[in-house]
């Protein structure tokens, strides 16, 4: 049955609303004291009996048969696949022009694969949804064995299933339901709560790089390669910036997004084209393909994965190199710059003496100040001694050298937010310590020192988690 979680299996069926012009989609998923039942209602034009029998039948639909461009189907399998991955009884109950009717499978009482034709009163029984007389389509599945694991899944661990699915169908989804597809918003609830659309590329943030897009044809058909660079970190929010990165981060998850019809089908991948790395961890790619690409595409029965295909290999590792390039420049721009007339306090301050330019850090920096104003005489001058080193051996020459050979690649600035935070977390009780526990000075002093003034978003909201000011700015 493919490689379907309950994400991807609901997905499947919502591919099938879809179809059907659905503009409404209420999804279910109930525990069932540790018998599972899911349910999945639409406000789609419904099927005939004669439809909802084909329907039925496995491998309803020649995958190389010319579809409808909206078409987000392939090989006709994906209700009876996606849904026997989950539960091993399915009854689909639907309306069209007024007509209802009801058919179902049930793998445990399975006799010479005859399907179970539904009376009325069975549907009266079994619908939790009273179509009066309006086109529409309830799916349901029961004996949910596999998504129970045979009865053996806790309630805590059923709601984390079901956590993810609603997560997943934000983002796979997010341009139906941001409407950015028909024009007009699809609504889709889980469990009555309202799947609000998530954009992995942050396109709307005043921060994002939106790129231009580039059109590239094959077969004659077009792709579309629409490029993004989100924001460094110190430009949102830490829930936005948490959501953005997802549960495994953002190194995971850069790359390209490749959409069919407009349904994401892959996230985060580079297709083996170069390696991931924390210099491209804020580079998205997004990846148009109609359906009619769907065989040099090698696109799955379960609609999770797909392959490049090899006549667009080069193109886009070109794209690529041109992309992460730029997004370096997003992190290497919150370094420790070397200001010139700026009210700043740097960490870093330039002189020019007699023709020659020297590097030397700032012993006015709060944090460094902090060190040089122990009680501890010999202290002081072990600190002295140690900020003289690192300031004479500045590596010049190997410095020039990677400036010259490769000045996209010079990164110092950290591009991760927990460890900034982890800076902050040490940094700032010393601080504190030297305004006399001020909190508003603390506060004002940060708001012009480096690396703090640079990424202030982030230092404001630690600050108001720790309670020690109330930020205003």
């Amino acid at each position: 049955f493919g490689n379907y979680d309950l994400a991807s299996a609901l997905a499947d069926l919502v591919d099938n609303s879809l179809k059907a012009k659905a503009h409404n989609i209420g999804v279910l998923c109930l525990f069932g004291d540790g018998s599972p039942e899911v349910r999945v209602v639409d406000d789609g034009h419904g099927m005939s009996l004669s439809e909802l029998h084909a329907a039925m039948r496995p491998a309803s639909q020649d995958p190389s048969e010319e579809r409808s461009p909206d078409d987000l189907g392939r090989f006709g399998w994906g209700m009876k696949s996606a849904s026997f991955s989950q539960c091993t009884k399915l009854t689909v109950i639907t309306t069209r022009n007024g007509e209802t009717s009801g058919a179902m499978w049930d793998l445990d009482t399975l006799d010479n694969w005859q399907m179970g034709v539904l009376s009325r009163s069975e549907i009266a029984i079994l619908s939790a949804d009273d179509f009066d007389g309006k086109d529409g389509t309830e799916i349901i599945w029961s004996n949910c064995d596999r998504l129970s694991e045979n009865n053996t899944l806790s309630e805590p661990d059923f709601n984390a299933i079901v956590t993810h699915a609603r997560n997943r169908l934000a983002l796979v989804f997010h341009k139906y339901l941001s409407g950015q597809v028909r024009g007009k918003k699809l609504s889709m609830t889980l469990n009555g709560q309202t799947i609000d659309a998530y954009d992995p590329f942050y396109s709307q943030h005043n921060a994002t790089q939106d790129l231009p897009p580039e059109i590239l044809s094959v077969k004659g058909k077009k792709i579309k390669i629409s490029p993004y660079i989100l924001p460094h970190f110190s430009k949102l929010k830490s829930a936005e910036h948490d959501r953005l990165a997802g549960s495994e981060g953002f190194l995971k998850n850069q790359g390209f997004y490749v959409y069919r019809n407009h349904r994401l089908i892959i996230s985060g991948t580079w297709f083996r084209l170069v390696k991931y790395g924390e210099l491209a961890q804020l580079v998205r790619i997004g990846v148009d393909i109609p359906n009619s690409l769907d065989d040099l595409w090698k696109i799955t029965v379960d609609k999770s994965d797909a392959q490049l295909p090899a006549i667009l290999r080069d193109r886009l590792k070109q794209i690529i190199t041109g992309i992460r390039r730029r997004a370096s420049n997003v992190h290497r721009s919150k370094g420790g710059r070397i200001s010139s007339g700026s009210k700043k306090i740097d960490v870093w301050v330039r002189y020019v003496h007699g023709g020659e330019i020297n590097y030397h850090i700032n012993r006015e920096h709060p944090l460094v100040a902090a060190l040089l104003e122990a009680e501890d005489v010999a202290g002081i001058s072990k600190v002295t001694a140690a900020l003289q080193v690192i300031e004479q051996c500045f590596p010049v020459e190997a410095f020039l050298q990677d400036a010259v050979d490769r000045p996209d690649d010079i990164h110092q600035a950290e591009a991760q937010v927990e460890k900034f935070r982890a800076l902050l977390d040490a940094a700032l009780p010393i601080l504190l310590v030297g305004e006399d526990g001020d909190f508003g000075r603390l506060e004002k002093k940060l708001s012009k020192t480096e690396p703090f003034a640079s990424n202030w978003k982030p230092v404001e909201e630690f600050l108001k988690e720790k309670g020690w000011v109330n930020a205003s700015s």
